[in-house]
């Protein structure tokens, strides 16, 4: 190896960019540190494999910037994209790129740079007030409130009442209070109380002895003992009949159990985190639910507010549904246009976030292109006769979406319009202007 050779090796080495160059095959002939570090591939398995499959880039398929520069001689400088690393994560890169000349002046090849973006996407996102806690994203204030009092409701050892129309995440809620909690290491155990009838619930939350009935073999252990120190999930707890909820007013109380044909007790740890979709306080009062048991369930309650209320959570959750499905299926779509954003964010949305992700999931499937356009959602959505209360117009969407987005970053930041209109990247007249056109009152957010 010659001196000249040593020394630019010396300098691919020590850039934080990551650097691989291509020979007229496509086939990978070096690979710096850093893009090892960033890929999360080895340079020994990446030289001598095809580019794309080292390197797998959102532009791999239809734009890749190499091929382009390759074609017509000119470099492409900070294209921004994303590759998925060996891991299957995400990562946010630009992308820059170069022609390789041999001694007489012909194509040897193409050299391409790529820089990791990840840090300064998360810096964006802190800058746009995007608020994270273990698989829940969300900018709104509602959320940001109830992520506030996470840590505390986490550490805490006391029952939790999450309530919340149906879709709009419970269950997510209660797996990232066990995850942050000092019984993340031990099991989380979730049952649908609505799903089963009575004989089959108590048998499935409490287990039973061999003998207690016909066809009990063997001793069968319910999910109060599952769920020894771990969380047991209660989803839909407002369904069950009075009976049940005795046995369960006494887990709570008396931290006992007694399994089908038992003849006495087991004690269980198990932390209980209940959900339900219904009005528990108007169920206590008319009777339905015991006074006792609500207010044993509700020591603590999380109200999850529905994806109505939050419209401006709509553009992160489906950045981090098309992102999930990216990585599961192997693809590279980048997003979704914005008159399909524009329908999206005017859509009613009456199964909350759970009908946005299965909106997403078949769009991802249906879409041919990079971008998800109005073609790929469903006909009752994008069709031409879309109905005027499901779709209100684009003016009107973006009038929402702005003033949601005013009212949160006041939220934030408190009453400190210049700090706001900064936030928002308008001038303070600006915002003035446009909060007495849509009459929002910054004192009332």
């Amino acid at each position: 190896m010659t001196k000249r050779a040593t020394l630019t090796e010396a300098i691919l080495e020590s850039i934080s960019d990551g650097v691989f160059t291509v020979d007229s095959d496509w086939r990978v002939t070096t690979f710096n540190r850093a893009a090892e570090e960033i890929t999360g591939t080895p340079r020994e398995e990446a030289v001598g494999r095809i580019c794309s499959d080292v390197f797998r880039c959102s532009m791999c398929e239809t734009g890749c910037a190499l091929r382009e520069t390759l074609a017509s001689g000119r470099p492409v400088i900070g294209r921004a994209g994303f590759i998925i690393d060996a891991g299957g994560a995400r990562i946010p890169i630009s992308v820059s790129t170069a022609v390789l000349r041999d001694s007489q002046g012909g194509i040897a090849g193409g050299a391409e740079t790529f820089r990791n973006l990840s840090e300064i996407e998360a810096l964006r996102k802190e800058l746009r007030g995007r608020c994270e806690a273990g698989d829940i994203v969300s900018r709104s204030p509602l959320m940001k409130r109830i992520f506030e009092v996470l840590p505390a409701v986490a550490a805490s050892t006391s029952t939790v009442l999450v309530q919340g129309e149906t879709g709009t995440g419970k269950e997510l809620l209660a797996r990232t209070i066990h995850s942050m909690s000092p019984r993340s290491r031990g099991p989380f155990v979730a049952v649908n109380c609505s799903a089963l009838p009575d004989t089959l619930l108590e048998s499935e939350l409490f287990g039973y002895k061999a003998g207690a009935f016909t066809g009990a073999g063997k001793d069968k252990p319910g999910r109060f003992a599952l769920a020894r120190g771990g969380t047991l999930f209660l989803d839909e707890i407002g369904e069950l009949a009075p009976p049940m909820q005795v046995k369960l007013l006494r887990f709570l109380q008396d931290r006992v159990f007694e399994p089908l044909g038992a003849i006495k007790s087991e004690p269980s740890d198990a932390r209980v985190i209940a959900a339900t979709n219904r009005d528990l306080h108007a169920a206590m009062e008319e009777g339905g639910f015991r006074e006792d048991l609500y207010y044993r369930v509700n020591v603590m309650r999380i109200e999850m507010p529905p994806l109505r209320r939050r419209l401006e959570d709509i553009p992160i959750l489906v950045d981090a549904f098309i992102g999930h499905l990216d990585r599961v299926q192997g693809r590279s779509i980048r997003g979704v246009s914005p008159e399909a954003l524009s329908i999206l964010m005017a859509h009613d949305w009456p199964g909350n976030v759970r009908e946005l992700e299965n909106v997403i999931e078949r769009a991802f499937i249906v879409c041919t292109g990079e971008t998800i356009g109005i073609g790929s959602l469903p006909p009752e959505m994008s069709g031409g006769a879309v109905r005027s209360r499901r779709l209100r117009g684009m003016r009107e969407t973006r009038r929402e979406t702005d003033a949601a987005a005013i009212r949160a970053a006041f939220s934030r930041l408190g009453d400190r319009p210049s700090a706001v209109a900064r936030e928002l990247g308008i001038h303070r007249s600006t915002l003035y202007r446009m909060m007495k056109a849509m009459g929002i009152d910054r004192n009332k957010n």
